[in-house]
């Protein structure tokens, strides 16, 4: 596999995990009411931290809206994290 197919499906993946988060956080907020998260801080921090379209939480959003949202913020993050440790592996080889 040459670097830029290899990079575009870890790219992929960063994508496809933040689809997943988004479908943890909905598993849990239906066992859950959904004002029981926003009471718990800690529960609501890390769904703001692992969903960010979640601080958008006052406008009815659709589940696949959200879906969407988060898995290019998570292959927009991925693109920035491959960049950067691209950088640093040429880096690395020519010292």
């Amino acid at each position: 596999m040459d670097r830029g197919t290899y990079v575009k499906c870890r790219i992929a993946i960063w994508g496809t995990l933040g689809a997943l988060v988004v479908v943890g956080w909905s598993l849990y907020i239906y066992a859950i009411s959904p004002i029981q998260i926003t009471a718990k801080a800690f529960a609501w921090t890390l769904a703001c931290l692992t969903c960010p379209i979640a601080l958008a939480h006052r406008y009815p959003l659709s589940f696949y809206f959200v879906l969407l949202a988060n898995a290019a913020t998570y292959a927009l993050v991925g693109v920035i994290v491959e960049t950067i440790r691209r950088r640093h592996q040429i880096r690395s080889l020519s010292n």
